[in-house]
């Protein structure tokens, strides 16, 4: 049983996709959608070790892909690393910029330079990523962008650094769909509420107690999974989508729309959408039923 994507098996077949941050979580969970409809798919990330592991299952599943370890915070590694996929596959058809990565904390306590490194994650990194293949490649040949951002639509409290720089990412996504669009180039970005990923796994203290408690605040009655992030920016990457760009997708159960004064309702919520053939339940969420 292979990745059961909603969209046609074919749907990307002769193209090229970047996804950064490929090497586990959402990323990891793209790049298996995107292989599963035919894309020749490019991770990235860090950790060349995890990087292989996702290979190895991509081959397994019968798809086309390979890797590039390189730190997207790096302006002369992202160049090189476009580079060298561009000299290696003729261009790149589509970026989804995926890699970031936070730390809980009080804004109160949040250093400069912890700041800072959260913003490098999370939107300078993808700055630079969009950039680079906007300069080389679709600049000449058209394309489309996923960016990823994050349900921050009433503040971030906890992880201020985080809130700023995605809030950063949707007018960015913005900026690049209007100056890049006349390039035939398509600038959109994902905004996913609580997700079952593996960086669950990532925190300890208060927000690991908290993290299974999440879908009590959540109208759909649960938390997301993987594959119903994956879905949406398979759509935007593809031919469905020609005339979508600048918005940002929230993909969050409506979890942004509710108010104390008015508490969630007990009801039936919806099933999750579990295309995703090799999603692993984090470790927080096991005997918690999602």
């Amino acid at each position: 049983m292979g990745y059961r994507s909603i969209l046609r098996q074919d749907c990307f077949s002769g193209q090229t996709i970047v996804v950064t941050g490929g090497g586990s979580g959402i990323g990891r969970c793209v790049a298996h959608e995107l292989a599963s409809l035919r894309a020749h798919v490019v991770i990235t990330g860090r950790k060349q070790e995890k990087l292989d592991r996702v290979l190895a299952e991509i081959a397994e599943d019968g798809g086309s892909a390979e890797a590039r370890a390189f730190d997207i915070r790096d302006e002369e590694a992202v160049k090189a690393a476009v580079g060298s996929i561009v000299s290696a596959r003729g261009r790149i058809d589509g970026l989804v910029n995926n890699a970031g990565g936070q730390f809980p904390a009080p804004m109160e306590t949040i250093s400069k330079k912890g700041f800072e490194a959260v913003v490098a994650n999370n939107l300078t990194g993808g700055f630079l990523v969009m950039r680079e293949v906007f300069a080389q490649s679709m600049r000449a040949h058209g394309g489309a962008v996923v960016n990823m951002a994050a349900d921050m639509w009433r503040g971030m409290p906890g992880m201020a650094h985080s809130g700023a720089a995605r809030a950063g990412m949707v007018n960015l996504t913005k900026t690049a769909a209007y100056e890049w669009g006349p390039a035939g180039v398509r600038v959109n970005c994902v905004a996913p509420g609580w997700v079952a990923s593996s960086g669950m796994d990532t925190y300890d203290g208060m927000t690991k107690a908290l993290i299974p408690t999440l879908k009590k605040h959540v109208p759909l009655g649960r938390i997301g999974v993987e594959a119903e992030v994956s879905a949406v920016i398979c759509f935007l990457l593809s031919p469905a989508a020609a005339f979508v760009t600048g918005v940002t997708v929230p993909i969050d159960g409506g979890s942004p729309l509710g108010s104390a004064l008015f508490p969630i309702g007990k009801g039936r919520g919806t099933e999750p959408f579990d295309g995703f053939h090799r999603a692993v339940v984090p470790e927080v969420l096991k005997g918690e039923g999602e």
